[in-house]
């Protein structure tokens, strides 16, 4: 069992990998307020009422044929660098990782000699079984 959660979870961070490095653009089509098609990989197709040119004249240059229609483009970016870079740690962070691998290094003592105290003595001797003369048995 715990093989296959271990599993699980390093196809899981594999995949959070993959999406926050992936970049990807979104492109809606609103026909007014109302959205009338969206695309991930590809250009969206229009509801068929194109923008018009204005042509400017002399005839009426102020009016002006504005299209109901309108684009919008969402564009997520993905994490380019994955490599945390350690050379712009400003001078206080320094110090602070420092002194905590420091003081985290120094809580784990070793032992100075490799002699055991108790080889040379013997276990006592059994006088009773007291799990037969109590009846208590571990099953």
């Amino acid at each position: 069992m715990k093989k296959v959660s271990q599993k699980i979870m390093s196809i899981l961070m594999a995949f959070v990998v993959l999406f926050s490095t992936m970049s990807f653009t979104i492109d809606l089509h609103y026909c007014g307020d109302t959205m009338v098609d969206y695309s991930f990989f590809h250009n969206v197709e229009t509801c068929g009422m194109k923008k018009e040119q204005v042509v400017s004249t002399c005839e009426n240059p102020e009016m002006k044929n504005k299209s109901c229609c309108s684009d919008e483009q969402i564009i997520i970016e993905g994490q380019e660098d994955l490599k945390n870079n350690f050379s712009t740690l400003t001078f206080e962070q320094q110090i602070f990782v420092a002194s905590f691998l420091y003081s985290y290094i120094n809580l784990f003592e070793g032992t100075a000699s490799e002699e055991v105290p108790y080889k040379d003595y013997p276990p006592p001797f059994v006088i009773r079984d007291v799990q037969v003369l109590h009846q208590t048995f571990l099953i």
